[in-house]
């Protein structure tokens, strides 16, 4: 069966022409969802609909989003929920999409986890170079306004809602919960120490639950066909749909809505057309460039949070990056640290200086003028950063190169060429040249 033909959740009418107009959008059962929940629900039973779905935050870290919602304390007001579309995790491009084609599926998905959580004013944060998703969400908002379904007494209900968006400068960090509401409030984007969790202080030191873009999109389904509806696919555990990002060396690069538990091997060969040029797959990052690299031998590990924990890995947002037999493992893991270095927000001594320093030392073999023992200090200095820093940013910089080494080792080894005027190495960084 074509991949058009297979059952979709959130991709089911996102390539109808015009389903960004919010006409088009409830010729296709748009805000049929909200109507039922505001007519024939209580929030609370909302909230359990979507705890019973066992729908996991799809943001990368899979946290059960009834769970989460069911943190927030009762009757504390004001009490907000966050969009967190500051999308920039190398190899991710799932939410851009929703944003850009269908932004109403989102945006109802949205009102209907304000609804339940009591929320009567609500954010979405957008990564500051997404000007063309800003002004499709803008628009989608406004003829949200303009149906009755955002602003005082939503379709004639005592619920109200108001929407602000946010776009942010462009930093990474800011994808990470406590600094994208340390952002929204118009201080520099930096990780707060937890506890106290969102769901107890977050915005404004109000009760806040941070939810992705994904996780909001699947939640219109689950209102209008029950839970039970969302759970016929995936495991027991990680039930529903997954959009996979696929990118990289494969013939049919693209975001495919798979059901969870669908195998990498299937991914890659049935969907993503399998490695260009009749190339052999060297390896490939299971859910974005801050997962643990894998190699061949974990094709047929299945998508889903545990399965995939099981395996070494993280499923993180299933964007997965390959890469062919020809692929040079130390120049992606020395690009990837370019990135990490460059996006540090610089608040704890380990992200801080240890990035400076792995970026040097791949630097040199990259160039092949490394030295013994090269490997082993990345190891130990990315073991160094990896749980001693403040937020999970310094976990993500470390992974590319402690699993890059694990699975690829000769590829490092083979660059140690011990040049007599590279044995004392100072990166000129450090000097103030």
């Amino acid at each position: 069966m074509a991949y058009e033909d297979e059952p979709k959740i959130i991709h089911q009418h996102i390539n109808v022409p015009d389903i960004k107009k919010i006409g088009v959008y409830e010729e296709h059962g748009g805000y049929s969802a909200l109507r039922k929940a505001l007519s024939e629900m209580q929030p609370e039973d909302v909230l359990n609909e979507v705890k019973n779905s066992g729908l996991r935050g799809r943001g990368g870290a899979g946290f059960p989003t009834g769970m989460k919602w069911s943190f927030m304390p009762k009757g504390v007001r004001p009490s907000y929920l966050v969009c967190n579309a500051d999308e920039s995790e190398p190899g991710t491009f799932s939410n851009r999409e929703i944003i850009l084609k269908n932004p109403h599926i989102l945006l109802e998905g949205f009102i209907l986890g304000c609804y339940a959580i009591g929320c009567e004013h609500g954010f979405f944060y957008l990564r500051g170079e997404f000007f063309k998703g800003y002004a499709v969400l803008r628009q989608a908002v406004e003829e949200a306004k303009a149906r009755g379904y955002l602003g005082k007494n939503v379709l004639g209900t005592d619920f109200n809602l108001d929407i602000t968006i946010h776009v942010g400068a462009g930093a990474y960090i800011c994808g990470e919960e406590t600094a994208l509401l340390s952002s929204l409030e118009g201080d520099r984007g930096q990780p707060r120490l937890k506890p106290p969790f969102p769901a107890v202080a977050g915005l404004y030191a109000k009760p806040t639950s941070v939810n992705n873009v994904e996780t909001l999109a699947n939640v219109p389904f689950i209102i209008n066909n029950g839970a039970d509806s969302f759970r016929q696919w995936g495991p027991e555990r990680s039930p529903g749909m997954k959009i996979v990002s696929i990118s990289g060396h494969v013939n049919n690069p693209g975001n495919y809505e798979l059901p969870m538990g669908t195998t990498f091997r299937e991914a890659i060969y049935n969907y993503g057309g399998g490695i260009r040029g009749g190339k052999e797959i060297k390896g490939f990052y299971p859910g974005g460039s801050s997962t643990p690299v894998f190699s061949p031998d974990k094709l047929d590990v299945a998508m889903d949070f545990d399965s995939v924990s099981a395996a070494g890995g993280l499923l993180g947002t299933a964007a997965l990056c390959v890469f062919d037999e020809d692929s040079d493992i130390v120049a992606i893991t020395h690009r990837l640290l370019q990135f990490y270095k460059h996006e540090s927000c610089g608040k704890c001594t380990p992200c801080r200086e240890g990035n400076d320093w792995l970026v040097a030392i791949l630097d040199r073999l990259k160039h092949n003028q490394g030295l013994d023992g090269d490997p082993d200090v990345l190891v130990d200095m990315a073991g160094n950063i990896a749980g001693r820093s403040f937020c999970p940013f310094g976990d993500a910089a470390a992974t590319p190169v402690k699993s890059g080494i694990a699975n690829f080792r000769e590829d490092f080894e083979k660059r140690i060429t011990n040049p007599p005027d590279k044995r004392i190495f100072i990166p000129l960084e450090k000097t103030g040249h």
